[in-house]
């Protein structure tokens, strides 16, 4: 019986789905699922897929939904014990499937592990070996730019990269962590996630030998450029206002202030200075409109010392920052 479900959210991926797919399928693990969630692609590799991979279910969407909205119908469809993330510019090492179910099974609190992406053009180079979120109001992937041999022991993080990532399918229940919040469309939406479980009292895991060879900014095009930005800023304002009670807000307001004054003038030098300000804009209106009030964690004191080990970390991981 299948233990795992590959969701794969697919958006004009031509140059990089066949491949993708064919890494999978040549893995040492033969019993798995694979579901591609199309958002609409006009590149043929919806077609591509349908006619050199009839095993792999497909879901297709007549419009881009974004990456949540895809993800979520791939969870929505999986009937396995875990459900794994990957993006569609990857190609997986041999071991990557048994390597996350391995750490998943090891312990029923951990929520999600992340699998170490590698450049898919510099096997010399980490992409992402665990995501952090800092007092700053900062997301950043550990090890991005060093060499991955750094990164060899299995250890907690804050968050779960989607890009290559397992959950625990249950816990995508509405009453325990729920499913991606579809308000962030695409970006932070994994650092999201993570944070409410967290909250929870789950875990979060870096698995060191599930490899994964990434791409990149295969459908947004670049590292930097006006729509990511736009998100970016967008989600980096509402998960503040969703994950932190009032308190913790005020705590942190100090280092949110310098970490947004430093982003901001970033941006100006990268020539978007006006779309990350308006994407932060945007961030406090989703954030106080119904759609995001809505989506808000209701504090329970039961979890007061998941938000103090929380709170420490944001902390511990802005001296972290300092060290990537």
């Amino acid at each position: 019986m299948s233990k795992s479900t590959i969701v794969i959210p697919n958006y004009n991926g031509i140059k990089y789905i066949e491949a993708c797919l064919e890494s999978l399928f040549s893995g040492t693990v033969k019993d798995f699922k694979v579901i591609v969630v199309d958002n609409a692609s006009k590149d043929g590799s919806l077609e591509l897929v349908k006619e050199r991979f009839p095993q792999v279910k497909l879901i297709e969407n007549q419009v881009n939904t974004g990456f949540c909205k895809a993800v979520n119908q791939g969870i929505e469809a999986s009937d396995t014990e875990y459900v794994i993330l990957l993006n569609n510019d990857t190609r997986v090492d041999i071991s990557f499937i048994h390597e996350l179910e391995k750490i998943m099974d090891k312990d029923k609190k951990i929520f999600s592990a992340s699998a170490k992406l590698i450049s898919l053009y510099d096997r010399n180079i980490t992409d992402d070996a665990g995501d952090f979120y800092c007092a700053l109001g900062w997301a950043y992937a550990r090890g991005k730019g060093k060499s991955p041999d750094k990164y060899d022991r299995a250890s907690e993080i804050f968050a779960a990269c989607g890009g290559g990532a397992i959950y625990r399918r249950e816990l995508f229940e509405a009453d325990r962590v729920g499913l991606f919040d579809e308000n962030h469309f695409a970006y932070l939406e994994d650092i999201d996630i993570g944070y409410r479980a967290r909250v929870k009292g789950y875990k979060n895991m870096f698995a060191p030998q599930a490899i994964v060879y990434h791409a990149g900014s295969a459908t947004s095009g670049s590292r930097y450029n006006e729509f990511k930005t736009r998100l970016a800023s967008k989600n980096s304002i509402y998960i503040i206002a969703k994950n932190m009670p009032a308190l913790q807000i005020i705590i942190n307001l100090p280092f949110l202030f310098m970490g947004f004054f430093i982003k901001i003038l970033f941006f100006i030098r990268k020539g978007l200075g006006k779309e990350y300000i308006q994407g932060l804009l945007n961030g406090f209106k989703l954030s106080l409109s119904e759609q995001g009030r809505e989506k808000k964690q209701k504090f329970e004191f039961k979890n007061l010392k998941n938000y103090i080990k929380i709170q420490m970390d944001l902390w511990i991981n802005m001296l972290r920052l300092l060290n990537n």
